[in-house]
């Protein structure tokens, strides 16, 4: 049963990955309601934290609710990462996750995320530093490599389990793959089949359906899987794939009631949490999600993403209710 320090996971934990505008306190509400075992924050910027800038410091927000949470933050500083793992400390999560994976221009050419991964002594400095400077838990999430020509994450691996990480999760693909092409899971296969490896090893990529996560723990023996863009809009993958591994059956889909209830709470949270304008904006990358494959819904997905008026959206869910009342049936 995979543990992070003390922190026991249960058996195949589910893990929400961090995602920047995405997993937010309002997200993660639903997330663990559905069943997500761990879930981490958005990345939070180092040099933010130390500067106290307003943005970064409101990501430190956790709550009860959520543990155990991890905070992920990324630099590509040393001395300003053992200082934002200081301030880190004081939110008191239960773990401090280190961002190596994130592989968006203006993170990794400035050498943070997946950037460092084209230096990996000072990858395993900085990790070492970070692990002194706290006495909690530090984990890693991270890629195969930079390229295809430099996929080192078997010995990377041992090099950060070396300097005291509790666990690391390992995206199946290369900072030059962005997103793209399908993620190899190989390579994470071979981490956690290593027998210098004890630490916990979680995969992440591509896993959108429940037959995929038991497919993953079978074939590669990762102690749990990570899910992130599968989840964007759609929290009930948790606990679909929780009944998927201990029946083998699907559950039905969530009703166009739950759907509706599940999207106006996201966006009331989210209009709490970040204001109105914001709130509103952010909750756009959820919708097409929320109600993906719900025929005669184009109108009222359109409404939705170009309102910006919180009162206006209350309406738009008001007219989808009355559409959409006819028993309010599970739907495909």
């Amino acid at each position: 049963m995979p543990k992070i320090g003390n922190i026991d996971l249960g058996e195949f934990p589910l893990l929400l990955a961090p995602m920047e505008d995405v997993s937010d306190p309002p997200f993660r509400a639903l997330c663990k309601e559905q069943g997500a075992d761990l879930m981490y924050t958005e990345f939070i910027s180092s040099e933010g934290l130390i500067r106290d800038a307003a943005k970064s410091v409101q990501k430190l927000d956790i709550f009860e609710y959520e543990r155990p949470i991890g905070i992920q933050i990324f630099g590509n500083e040393i001395e300003s990462m053992k200082q934002a793992t200081e301030v880190t400390e004081k939110a008191q999560p239960d773990i401090i996750d280190i961002n190596y994976g994130c592989p968006v221009k203006k993170v990794a050419c400035k050498g943070a995320g997946a950037g460092i991964l084209q230096d990996i002594p000072k990858m395993v400095a900085m990790t070492a530093e970070i692990v002194k400077s706290t006495n909690l838990p530090v984990t890693v999430k991270t890629r195969l490599g930079w390229d295809e020509d430099t996929k080192y994450i078997v010995e990377v691996a041992e090099r950060l389990q070396d300097v005291g990480i509790k666990a690391i999760s390992i995206h199946g693909r290369t900072r030059k793959q962005m997103y793209k092409g399908e993620a190899d899971w190989t390579l994470i296969g071979e981490v956690k089949n290593n027998p210098r490896i004890h630490i916990p090893v979680f995969g992440n990529g591509d896993v959108y359906t429940p037959e995929i996560a038991v497919e993953k723990k079978k074939k590669y023996g990762v102690d749990g899987v990570m899910i992130g863009r599968a989840s964007i809009g759609y929290p009930w993958i948790f606990r679909e794939i929780k009944h998927f591994m201990k029946t083998g059956e699907h559950l039905p889909a969530p009703t166009m009631k739950e759907r509706i209830e599940a999207a106006e709470r996201h966006l009331e949270m989210s209009v709490k949490w970040k204001g109105e304008r914001l709130g509103v904006l952010e909750m756009r990358r959820h919708y097409s999600n929320y109600f993906k494959g719900i025929p005669h819904f184009k109108d009222y997905r359109m409404k939705l993403v170009t309102h910006d008026d919180y009162t206006a959206l209350q309406d738009v869910f008001g007219e989808i209710k009355q559409a959409f009342d006819e028993d309010l049936v599970s739907v495909i």
